[in-house]
């Protein structure tokens, strides 16, 4: 059961700051953690009297995440959505002092994104190729992620009035509900048509009313994770070396974009992201990609290591 406070903040993400469902899934399992933690560790009794929650008592949970091996980045989130909790207890009225106020976020080292070879894409795409419905659907979902970059959560939540295939557009809403318009080139807007006319029918079954736009075999809203399934399948199929999921698309869309010549606020809006500066994490990406280059292609470079 969830505590009263923590809840009241889940519903305050949800309401007033208009975070995904997803999010606050993610919230709610890491505060959960925290809750668990005081009861089982700390001995405090439900419901959870939060003013006795200490600034040691944080730092004590922080030390048994760091013993349980936790990746950094998973500290780092653990411990921000406990920062945003206790800043919110404060702001309601609930807390005099905020205890986490002082405390530093863990430092995360920060790892560039890994993008895929224009061919290995090109040979993910290829192996999804076929006429039944499941092949239609997958090859007009693969194409449109590497066409637009669009985060997994984006492209399930996709409806059919989203797409507009006349101007070759889609629409689709991004953290915090944002919109965006996202153009598509003519070969993704050619299998979105082939899967429309020829595939989506077919799996629809008896949900007529369905909005969805990629369906699952029931006739229903393909999941985030039916999505990661069918990537796994092809790049298996294609005997890709590298390990490529639905998000190492959308970081091939923004690396390839970047290296031949796209303006870097033109791949910030594409992306849907809200600072310039998470986008510039391509740039290094790219300028790793041209070193390379330079250093294969240019004669005085390639003499030193001779």
């Amino acid at each position: 059961m969830t505590d009263e406070q923590v809840q009241r903040f889940l519903d305050f993400l949800l309401v007033e700051k208009g975070y995904s469902n997803n999010t606050i899934a993610a919230y709610r399992n890491d505060l959960s953690q925290l809750t668990r933690y005081l009861a089982q560790e700390r001995g405090m009794e439900s419901p959870l009297d939060w003013k006795k929650v200490s600034r040691d008592t944080i730092i004590a949970y922080i030390l048994y995440l760091k013993e349980r091996e936790y990746a950094s980045s998973t500290v780092a989130r653990k411990i921000a959505a406990v920062k945003s909790f206790f800043h919110h207890l404060l702001q309601s009225g609930v807390l005099a002092d905020d205890p986490t106020v002082t405390l530093d976020s863990p430092r995360v080292k920060k790892r560039l994104p890994r993008a895929a070879a224009t061919e290995d894409i090109e040979r993910l795409l290829a192996a999804a190729r076929g006429e039944s419905p499941k092949a239609l659907r997958d090859t007009a979902l693969l194409e449109l992620l590497y066409a637009t970059g669009m985060r997994v959560t984006e492209l399930v939540s996709l409806n059919l009035t989203d797409v507009d295939l006349e101007t070759g557009t889609i629409r689709c809403y991004g953290k915090g509900a944002k919109e965006r318009e996202l153009p598509i080139h003519a070969r993704s807007v050619e299998a979105l048509k082939r899967y429309l006319e020829k595939g989506r029918a077919r799996l629809l079954h008896d949900r007529q009313d369905e909005q969805a736009l990629f369906l699952n075999p029931r006739g229903q809203r393909l999941t985030r994770q039916g999505l990661w399934l069918i990537v796994k399948q092809y790049v298996q199929e294609a005997n890709l070396d590298m390990n490529v999921t639905p998000h190492t698309l959308r970081h091939s869309f923004a690396t390839h974009m970047l290296d031949r010549g796209a303006d870097l606020r033109n791949v910030q809006d594409l992306l849907g992201h809200a600072s310039l500066s998470t986008t510039q994490v391509y740039t290094h990406v790219s300028n790793q990609r041209l070193r390379e280059v330079y250093d294969e292609a240019h004669p005085r470079a390639k003499e030193q290591g001779e």
